[in-house]
């Protein structure tokens, strides 16, 4: 299972903590530092099943800075998940890549019931 996090993230750090808790093993990937590829956004998001929405980071200041909350619905699937990839920090973190599921955000009961 990949982990995707920022680490300076605080909803990162619960979700870590959580993992470590639950002896769950991972392989950690720092997201500013290796951002998702296109190759691999597209596959997260045509497995997760969720909105593409899911996937960015709308919190974020860089989110805000480029007003995608207006620019986003006027832009191809494929234009956002290329500009996903251009910016770690406009991607929902943390990110959840297993075999058989993907989870963005850290959201306690959806964790529980996919990991335990």
């Amino acid at each position: 299972m990949l982990f995707i996090e920022y680490p300076k993230c605080s909803t990162c750090q619960k979700a870590r903590k959580w993992l470590d808790e639950r002896k769950i093993s991972y392989e950690d990937r720092h997201i500013a530092e290796k951002n998702p590829t296109v190759e691999e956004l597209t596959e997260w998001y045509g497995r997760s099943g969720l909105p593409l929405k899911k996937f960015f980071n709308t919190s974020g200041l860089k989110y805000k800075e480029l007003g995608l909350k207006d620019k986003l619905k006027d832009m191809s699937e494929e234009e956002q998940i290329k500009l996903l990839a251009t910016d770690g920090m406009l991607v929902k973190r943390p990110l959840i890549v297993a075999d058989d599921f993907i989870l963005t955000g850290f959201r306690e009961n959806e964790w529980k019931e996919k990991m335990e």
